[in-house]
């Protein structure tokens, strides 16, 4: 449902009008020469599992790995010559921070980034390598964004927003003209949002050029800064935020998309991290595509059944590629698990020659690849002449697993599945 109260549009109008379509228009003729055009793919497998026509738009293949480069590359060539010399300063979890850089580079202007010290390491050295003098400051982007505004006002540079602002806005809607292009008979855009900046973008742009779209923005659970607001019917601010998905991990969204959101999106729903973490590994598995968890969002929220749009032709924006490789591989160990890929046992075996390949015996008989073994014969809880034996599995799925542990059972085993500590 489409969310509209008269107060609301009475005070933020003004905002609204900040940014229209003719300054979308403008800003795709600028950024055309110097942009990709990504590529929009069609997901039989996604198709499968959510029964509609999903095309996934390859935004994790744009410069810098991210749409963020389109907004700072539009704001950047606005600014009047004499703040060029002063220099620019930005405030971002990693990705605005890139855009900025390149965006920077490209007009010769001095360039200083706050990020937090939880940003990917992949994303800080990227940034040093376009060439920007990277500080780390706080653990989120809040924090930053603070510390940023201070060496803004010692050091005279231009603050560039990451989000709230009209000519970042313009920007980021240019990637909502480059999807309709595509597919003009789009039914429905499922659009990540953080501060709001990209959806805000694309919303303008959609409901120009096809007003009777669906639009919905996903949040991180952990980071539902928008979702708050809206329910609020007005700007609110998380106290916090916990979630895996850095780029939209954001405590309060901007003033002026908020307002955009609040007039021309039809609904804001929330993913969990698991969600997400599943979305990353099937766009890895399936098709092919390397994407960090907040370009997952859109994905995880099909896939999880909150956004049922059977039927539908669905644009679904993966706006980031800029994920940690150590990350992806505690992703991969994690959704493995999930799926019953990864099996964790713990048994007790009499200590003494032979007992071991007995077990792995009825382990290898069904085939299954045995990881990792871990003896624990020193503990207080442990009987005289016994040992703890984990075993670490790579198994088929959910239905293996139980398999397992019913054929070791039957063997005369006391065998339990590794729990979480609660």
């Amino acid at each position: 449902m489409r969310i509209i109260e008269n107060e609301t549009l009475t005070a933020t109008s003004d905002a609204h009008q900040a940014v229209t379509i003719a300054d979308i228009w403008e800003a795709h003729k600028l950024l055309k020469p110097r942009l990709h055009h990504t590529p929009l793919e069609p997901s039989r497998t996604l198709q499968d599992l959510t029964g509609a026509h999903i095309y996934l738009k390859a935004e994790h293949m744009q410069r810098s790995g991210s749409f963020k480069v389109r907004g700072a590359s539009y704001k950047l060539s606005r600014l009047p010559e004499q703040e060029y010399h002063r220099g620019v300063i930005a405030a971002s979890a990693g990705n605005h921070a890139q855009g900025v850089a390149i965006a920077a580079a490209n007009y010769n202007i001095p360039c200083t980034i706050v990020m937090p010290e939880t940003a990917p390491l992949a994303k800080v050295t990227a940034t040093q390598g376009y060439g920007a003098n990277v500080v780390l400051h706080g653990f989120t982007y809040d924090d930053a964004y603070q510390h940023c505004l201070d060496l803004q006002l010692e050091t005279g540079a231009t603050f560039i927003h990451a989000f709230d602002d009209p000519d970042v806005v313009a920007g980021q809607g240019t990637l909502g003209l480059e999807m309709l292009s595509d597919l003009p008979d789009a039914d429905a855009i499922v659009v990540p949002i953080g501060g709001g900046g990209l959806i805000a973008g694309i919303a303008i742009a959609a409901r120009a050029l096809r007003p009777d779209i669906t639009i919905i923005g996903v949040q991180a659970a952990g980071a539902a800064s928008c979702r708050k607001s809206l329910d609020a019917g007005e700007l609110r601010a998380l106290p916090a935020i916990t979630t895996i998905a850095d780029g939209i991990a954001v405590k309060r969204p901007g003033t002026l998309t908020f307002s955009i959101i609040q007039r021309l999106v039809d609904e804001v729903v929330v993913v969990n991290d698991e969600d997400i973490i599943s979305a990353v590994l099937l766009l890895m598995e399936r098709n092919k595509m390397l994407v960090e968890g907040a370009g997952a969002a859109g994905v995880a929220a099909l896939l999880s059944g909150i956004i049922k749009l059977k039927g539908k032709k669905v644009l679904v924006p993966l706006t980031g590629g800029n994920i940690d490789i150590n990350l992806v591989s505690r992703f991969i160990e994690h959704g493995l698990a999930a799926a019953g890929r990864y099996f964790v046992i713990h048994t007790r075996l009499t200590d003494r020659p032979g007992e071991l390949m007995r077990l792995l015996e009825i382990i290898s008989d069904m085939r299954i690849n045995v990881i990792d073994v871990r003896h624990q014969r020193i503990s207080s809880r442990l009987p005289i002449m016994q040992r703890e034996e984990t075993l670490t599995l790579e198994t088929r799925d959910r239905a293996q697993c139980e398999q397992l542990l019913q054929r070791l059972r039957e063997a005369g085993y006391i065998v339990e599945e590794a729990q979480v500590l609660e």
